[in-house]
C-alpha cells in the first residue's frame, strides 16, 4: 500500500470512529453502573432523550488544606425509577463549614439521610471518620450518630415539652448524667444560642428563629464533631437569618468540628461557609473553598452562584 493510500485508510479510519462516537454520544445516556436513562431510570427534571446530562459536570474537587471528616462514594440512590443520587462523589472538611448548594429537589436532603444512616444507597458507600455507615449494625450506627447533631427546617422540637426538657432530651437518652450536670449543659447551650430567658416556653410560644436556635442548642449538648443543618434558613426573614448565620459562625469557631449545612440560598453561603459544593442532577457539579467555587469559570456553577437567569439552569 502506497503512502497516500495509508494516509486515505487513516483519515477514513479516523472519520469512521468519529462517526460512531458522535451515534454513541446522541443516543440514550447509559450511567457507570450500566443503567440505561429512559429505560431503567429518570432523572428528575432531566429530559430522559438527553444524552448527556453531566456535560456542566467536571466533578472537580479543589483542595481546602485540611481532612475530610465525611467522605461520600460513588452513592447512587433511586426511589422506584427515579434516581435522585447517580454517583455522587464528595468529601467534607474536618473543621470547616461546608454548604452543599443547589436547585431544589436535586438530592440535598437525600444526601444528609445517608450520611446518619437513616437511607441505604443501592450502591457506593459513605464513610465518617473513615468509618463505613451502610456497613455497620444496628448498635454500631446507635453509637456513631452520637457524633452527630441535626437541625431541621423547623427545629424540629417536641410540641409536648418546654426548651428546657427538648435541650436536655439527648442527654437523657444517651447518657448518665446526673439532672444537676445536665442543667448546667442545657443552661450553657441555650445561653449560648441567646434562649436562656424562654427555657421553659413551649415551642408554640416561640417564633420561627427561636425554635430554630433551640433545635440548634439541643443539636448541640452532646458536643457532636459533625452538625448538620437542613435548610437552616427556611421561613426566616433577611434579618434573622444573618443573625442566625452569624451564631453558627461563633459557635463552630469556639467549639470547631464538620458543619455541613445544606442551603440553596446564596446570601447564606456567602456568609456561613469555608467549603461549597454545588450538587445537580445527583451529583456534584464542582466542589471547593468559597472563594474559588464563586470564582468559578465553570458555566452552570457560575450561573447558580450569580444567579443568573442565563445559562444551562431553566425553569423546567
Amino acid at each position: 500500500m502506497s503512502v497516500d493510500d495509508s494516509s486515505q485508510a487513516g483519515e477514513a479510519a479516523a472519520e469512521a470512529t468519529t462517526d460512531a462516537g458522535a451515534q454513541q454520544s446522541s443516543g440514550p445516556y447509559v450511567s457507570e453502573d450500566g443503567a440505561t436513562m429512559g429505560r431503567d431510570f429518570v432523572i428528575p427534571g432531566v429530559d430522559p432523550a438527553e444524552p448527556d446530562p453531566y456535560r456542566f459536570h467536571t466533578g472537580r474537587r479543589r483542595d481546602h488544606g485540611g481532612e475530610d471528616a465525611i467522605e461520600i462514594i460513588d452513592l447512587v440512590k433511586q426511589f422506584g425509577r427515579a434516581r435522585i443520587l447517580n454517583g455522587l462523589n464528595l468529601g467534607l472538611p474536618e473543621d470547616q463549614v461546608s454548604i452543599v448548594l443547589g436547585p431544589s429537589g436535586t438530592g440535598k436532603s437525600v444526601l444528609v439521610k445517608h450520611i446518619v444512616g437513616l437511607l441505604y444507597p443501592d450502591s457506593g458507600d459513605v464513610l465518617v471518620h473513615g468509618e463505613s455507615i451502610p456497613n455497620m449494625t444496628d448498635d454500631e450506627l446507635f453509637e456513631v450518630r452520637k457524633k452527630f447533631g441535626l437541625l431541621f427546617q423547623d427545629g424540629a422540637l417536641f410540641g409536648s415539652m418546654n426548651i428546657y426538657d427538648n435541650t436536655a432530651f439527648p442527654l437523657r437518652q444517651h447518657t448518665d448524667k446526673s439532672e444537676e450536670e445536665i442543667g448546667e449543659i442545657v443552661n450553657r447551650r441555650l445561653k449560648e444560642v441567646g434562649l436562656i430567658e424562654a427555657i421553659y416556653k413551649m415551642p408554640n410560644e416561640l417564633s420561627g428563629g427561636m425554635r430554630k436556635r433551640a433545635g440548634f442548642a439541643r443539636a448541640l449538648v452532646l458536643e457532636p464533631a459533625i452538625v448538620m443543618f437542613d435548610e437552616p434558613d427556611s421561613g426566616l426573614d433577611p434579618v434573622r437569618t444573618a443573625l442566625l448565620c452569624e451564631l453558627v459562625r461563633e459557635v463552630h469557631a469556639e467549639h470547631g468540628g464538620c458543619y455541613l449545612v445544606i442551603s440553596h440560598d446564596l446570601n447564606t453561603a456567602r456568609r456561613i461557609s469555608d467549603f461549597i459544593a454545588v450538587l445537580w442532577n445527583g451529583k456534584i457539579v464542582e466542589s471547593g473553598p468559597k472563594e474559588e467555587l464563586f470564582d468559578s469559570e465553570n458555566q452552570f456553577v457560575s450561573q447558580f452562584l450569580s444567579a443568573d437567569i442565563n445559562g444551562p439552569l431553566a425553569m423546567d
